[in-house]
């Protein structure tokens, strides 16, 4: 009995830990996409509004993959 209830308890501390990897995941790449977007536009002024819509596309894919790992955790508790 006391191994059922350790197994649930190390469960239950993975899913904060997937939890705290789903937030931070999307956090890097919105950093990395904003970073390289200034870098092109940069280097390329003149393509700036293009590489600025393909940059908000880009983030909202990502936040929607973040949000989809909240969903997740929520429906597993």
């Amino acid at each position: 009995m006391n191994n059922i209830i350790a197994l649930a308890g190390l469960v239950g501390n993975l899913s904060i830990l997937g939890f705290a990897v789903a937030t931070i995941s999307p956090a890097l790449g919105m950093a990395i996409v904003v970073a390289k977007a200034m870098e092109s536009t940069a280097r390329q002024p003149e393509v700036g509004n293009r590489i600025q819509l393909f940059m908000f596309v880009g983030l909202a894919f990502i936040e929607v993959l973040g949000l989809l790992g909240f969903v997740a955790y929520i429906m597993g508790k």
